[in-house]
């Protein structure tokens, strides 16, 4: 496992054609092109069974590293993420993390219309994960929370972090059709440029 300082400015760089010649914004990142990425997968659901799998070596491996995997709603509907679950709790991953980009809203509609998730948090106690809830956009809330990780000394964690897709960008806010969105217009580049600021 590595660990990898990255400014904006390099983030900004591994997204470019030069970085990534077949890349796009919309792609899935990838281990030869996009720097601190420890796994590049491309199906959804496979990031907590690869996490299960980095924790579980990090304790046989007497390491003291934590693995944090980010899952969105819409990629907790793949059966593979509860089974991996189910793993996690079983050997008492302590050291996993799974935090869940819960805005409501995948790629074709709502998660409520596509494949209800609630009680989410029920769930996942369910499956043996010690829960916490947060706004996601609260970075103090974030850092609070992820000091004290694990959340109950034994069991893995999942933090659900509730979220609003495409938040800051009032065309992109809740609106399922900048899920895949790649190709912008001038004045869609521009009120993101307005929304974003001096980034």
């Amino acid at each position: 496992m590595r660990s990898w300082p990255i400014a904006a400015s390099s983030l900004c760089r591994s997204w470019t054609a030069s970085a990534a010649p077949t890349a796009s914004w919309a792609d899935i990142p990838n281990t030869a092109w996009c720097r601190g990425v420890e796994a590049s997968t491309g199906a959804l659901g496979h990031g907590l069974s690869i996490g299960v799998g980095l924790a579980l070596a990090a304790r046989m491996r007497e390491r003291s590293y934590r693995t944090f995997v980010l899952l969105g709603d819409g990629e907790i509907n793949e059966g593979s993420v509860w089974e991996a679950a189910l793993g996690a709790a079983k050997h008492g991953l302590d050291n996993l993390i799974a935090m869940i980009d819960y805005n409501k809203l995948q790629s074709y509609g709502p998660t409520d219309y596509v494949l209800p998730l609630e009680p989410l948090a029920d769930k996942w106690r369910s499956f043996g994960f010690a829960v916490q809830e947060l706004n996601g956009h609260d970075v103090g809330a974030l850092r609070t929370v992820l000091k004290q990780v694990p959340a109950v000394p034994g069991k893995p964690t999942a933090i659900i972090c509730h979220t609003v897709k495409g938040k800051g960008l009032p065309a992109a806010e809740s609106n399922a059709d900048w899920h895949h969105k790649n190709k912008l217009t001038d004045s869609e580049l521009d009120a993101i440029r307005v929304a974003v600021g001096d980034f």
